[in-house]
């Protein structure tokens, strides 16, 4: 059996787990949705678990890492007729024009700074009617508002930026956003209603309801094309994702339990304080009684 690769911050792992579990997975989830039957780029696929998941639903799929050790990692891990890895940099492909249907390239963007060479490559190994899925982070939000300093990103955008560069190479673009949200959720158990999905969101004097979430993304994913005609249309405009054991929830809910039995600890700590306090207060004022006599 392969070994994990050990988790660095540099590239993800499958063997994280909670938050940084879910964003990764659920890209890659919404992208095999896409390329059925469709030969396939994964660009900086990393270790490869995302690729292996591309070729569930893929007529082949290539992944390509510029890390040696990465690719070696994949070649031993997942195993498919469909599927081949090779060591390349994703700003200089060694690819044939119009090689593939569909470049998929997921948080790849931000960890470089030859962004336009990036996206030239990409342009050119697509077919005329294939389509590229990227995604990055909004700087706007993720470091910001959120305060996050990663040092394995060199080239962050702004969501202008992003769709800037995005139209300088392909005509068409549709922007998606990703953000990790806690929602309270009521579903329909029999027959499926006719419409979308509605949201609500409370604020201190009203509640809004909207088919979408309203908080601003951290992520920002974008379907490119030469033609709007080739982009992907998606069946519906919201898509959510778990896992069976709710395992996001679970560390939650296990923090909220430590946090309640530390709280106890503290108050527990502070009556015996007190109680110690009392007896030594009792104490000192035997001690002066006996010491002045008045006892």
């Amino acid at each position: 059996m392969t070994e994990p690769l050990e988790f660095t911050g540099e590239r993800f792992t499958p063997e994280c787990v909670r938050e940084i579990w879910y964003e990764h997975v659920h890209r890659y989830v919404f992208a095999r949705e896409f390329v059925g039957g469709l030969r396939v780029l994964d660009a900086a696929c990393g270790e490869g678990y995302g690729s292996a998941m591309l070729a569930g639903r893929a007529a082949s799929v290539v992944g390509v890492d510029i890390s040696e050790e990465a690719i070696a990692h994949a070649r031993g891990r997942y195993t498919a007729d469909n599927l081949d890895f090779q060591a390349a940099d994703v700003a200089a492909l060694p690819f044939d024009d119009d090689a593939f249907d569909c470049v998929v390239s997921l948080e790849t963007l931000e960890h470089l700074r030859e962004q336009r060479a990036l996206l030239s490559e990409f342009r050119r190994v697509l077919k005329p009617g294939g389509f590229l899925l990227i995604s990055t982070p909004d700087k706007a939000v993720y470091t910001d508002r959120q305060q996050n300093d990663n040092a394995f990103h060199v080239a962050e955008l702004y969501r202008g930026e992003f769709e800037d560069l995005l139209g300088a190479y392909f005509p068409a673009v549709r922007l998606w956003g990703h953000k990790l949200m806690f929602h309270s959720a009521i579903w329909a158990l029999e027959d499926e209603p006719a419409g979308g999905a509605v949201l609500h969101q409370a604020h201190d004097d009203r509640v809004d309801a909207a088919a979408r979430p309203a908080h601003d993304p951290v992520y920002l994913l974008a379907f490119c094309a030469a033609d709007a005609a080739t982009l992907p249309e998606p069946e519906a405009a919201l898509w959510l994702f778990d896992d069976a054991a709710e395992s996001v929830y679970e560390h939650y809910y296990h923090e909220i339990r430590k946090n309640m039995a530390a709280g106890e600890a503290l108050a527990q700590r502070e009556r015996e304080i007190r109680r110690l306090e009392t007896e030594l207060e009792a104490a000192r004022r035997s001690w002066w009684r006996r010491l002045t006599g008045r006892g």
